[in-house]
């Protein structure tokens, strides 16, 4: 009887017993090599609809003239946030200062903090 352990990218272990041929077909299905603790390889069945990345969802945002007015980045986050984006301050910071760089937003300085606008 063979026997197979395969470890999946989340640490998941599973212990797969049978003839030779069954455990190979198995191993080959979830996409590990010999299936001795190597990490099958993901398929992430696409339904046609993806997440928009959060440089996707701030652009969407300034369409909606969100930033015709000085927003800060916390304003950013909760409004994301109210359309069930939820992405964390530390993230955001980088993701709009990528944007200012691009010229796809302007940012100016009110009472000593980055508030960002459209450009």
């Amino acid at each position: 009887m063979a026997k197979a352990t395969i470890t999946t990218d989340k640490g998941l272990k599973v212990v797969v017993e049978g003839s030779q041929e069954e455990v190979q077909n198995i191993v080959r299905q979830l996409g590990g090599g010999s299936g001795h603790g190597k990490k099958p390889s993901r398929q992430v069945e696409k339904t046609g609809k993806r997440l928009p990345s959060a440089t996707d969802a701030i652009l969407e945002l300034k369409e909606e003239g969100f930033f015709d007015k000085p927003k800060a980045l916390a304003e950013v986050k909760d409004k994301l946030a109210s359309q069930g984006m939820i992405y964390p301050l530390t993230s955001l910071s980088g993701v709009v200062l990528g944007l200012v760089r691009r010229r796809r937003l302007g940012r100016v300085k009110e009472d000593g903090r980055w508030s960002y606008v459209s450009r």
